[in-house]
């Protein structure tokens, strides 16, 4: 048990429950059912090859949640460990950025389930239409009251959701793969520049290869109901990396060769990539299979991103936000109050939103506004491991840290310049507001300046 100013979190979670929370927030199914084509619009053939450099650059990142959680104990993730080296308020701003990535992330996955379950249903001529709309909103109910209840129970269910959806995609890639190899073999072509754009294309890749991986540090929300937490969440962080990553460059790799070297504009114009895929290469009883394992993978991320998105504010609230976002059911150890917060925050983004631009647009643009507000976090989590590194006088660390600082300025840097095309401009814009606004907070509450972090 930890002890949380009176509450106490129930700490009997494990690496199983763990890894779960990551991968469900990271959501590797519907990534790949969406990222990569905004990958292959970049790099074109070299998709993978982003998708492979991405996960060299989120290893960096994630290196440096590695160092903290192995020093540090506490729910608050990227809030502790910023706090812990740049002072409780420069924590705060860190912990802030991470809340807006798990209720944008959350909310965006709610409005997928509906349009995947849409998707696999339109295969049989049975059309949902509207009906999306009352099945994300189902699923965001659902969520909570699981997320409300029993973590472990909850993180568990994740995992099993998650690693089922990603065997539809093994299984789908295995297939691509032997008829391929059939027709005239496999190339390596994916995995060097294409020649038409250069690495300049694989630098834009990378942005939605960090897109693909965000929340991989949601294990770390988990620190205080962990048992053995310094030993249980690096393993966590580190596994959530390796097994994200291979998955990624190898459901990249499958759909690039499946759709043809020279065929890249198609791939890239595709709004169910992996769909046409199963039709070409199986039948249309895969091709559902996979919307329904995307739609499960869907329900897997608002499931964590609850969880995550609750234990952060839970450690704002104790840090001096509002103390009753600090409170704990009495039976289940659970933040209940910061879960109902931020369950009622995604339906909110949900329901004003989605319904006026569709479920696939709301999610790409709350999806970059919490990728942007997270790069932040990472980036202050990074410089916070090299100052902590040179302050213990470890050079690995330092090193590895200020690593880790400069490939996340390289998908800021794609992401803001050159300046996206409307509405994609205006997200720096809500993200910069969103860090003024808990600047301001800082300033009118006090209490953030002076509780102890972690």
């Amino acid at each position: 048990m930890a002890k949380t100013g009176g509450e106490v979190l129930k700490g009997t979670l494990g690496p199983v429950e763990a890894v779960g929370l990551s991968l469900s927030v990271i959501a590797p199914t519907m990534g790949m059912a969406l990222n990569v084509t905004l990958a292959v619009g970049a790099a074109g053939v070299a998709a993978p090859l982003g998708f492979a450099v991405g996960t060299f650059v989120v290893g960096l990142v994630g290196l440096s949640f590695v160092f903290f959680a192995s020093r540090v104990t506490s729910a608050g993730s990227g809030y502790a460990y910023i706090g812990q080296t740049f002072g409780p308020r420069a924590g705060f701003i860190a912990g802030w950025c991470m809340v807006l990535l798990y209720i944008a992330g959350g909310s965006g996955s709610a409005a997928l389930v509906g349009d995947f379950l849409s998707a696999a249903l339109d295969d049989h001529g049975v059309h949902l239409g509207a009906w999306w709309l009352p099945v994300a909103v189902a699923a965001l109910v659902g969520g909570t009251l699981l997320a409300w209840r029993d973590v472990r129970l909850a993180t568990r269910v994740m995992l099993v959701l998650e690693l089922s959806s990603i065997a539809v995609i093994i299984y789908l890639g295995i297939r691509i793969l032997i008829a391929v190899e059939a027709q005239g073999g496999l190339s390596l072509a994916p995995f060097h520049p294409d020649p038409t754009i250069g690495w300049w294309g694989i630098g834009y890749a990378v942005v939605f290869a960090v897109l693909s991986f965000a929340g991989f540090e949601a294990a770390a929300t988990l620190a205080e109901e962990a048992g053995q937490p310094g030993r249980t969440i690096p393993i966590a962080l580190v596994g959530s990396v390796v097994v994200a990553g291979l998955f990624f460059v190898f459901a990249s790799y499958i759909q690039v060769i499946g759709f043809g070297l020279d065929n890249m504009k198609a791939l890239a114009a595709s709004d169910a990539p992996l769909n046409t895929l199963a039709l070409k290469y199986g039948n249309i009883h895969i091709a559902t299979a996979l919307d329904l394992a995307a739609s499960v993978s869907a329900v897997s991320c608002v499931l964590g991103t609850l969880s995550a998105g609750a234990r952060m504010l839970f450690v704002l609230g104790r840090g001096g936000l509002s103390d009753r976002l600090a409170r704990v059911h009495p039976r289940y150890g659970t933040p209940v109050v910061a879960v109902g917060v931020v369950s009622l925050s995604m339906l909110v983004g949900l329901l004003a939103w989605a319904p006026f631009i569709g479920p696939a647009s709301y999610y790409d643009n709350v999806g970059t506004i919490g990728v942007l507000a997270l790069i932040v976090a990472y980036l202050g989590v990074t410089a916070a491991a090299a100052v902590h590194a040179v302050r213990a006088g470890s050079r690995l660390w330092l090193v590895l840290g200020a690593l880790g600082t400069l490939a996340m300025l390289w998908p800021l840097y794609n992401s803001i310049y050159p300046v996206p095309a409307f509405p994609d401009n205006l997200w720096p814009y809500i993200v910069a507001f969103w860090i003024t606004l808990g600047g301001a907070l800082v300033l009118l509450k006090p209490a953030i300046g002076r509780r102890k972090v972690g």
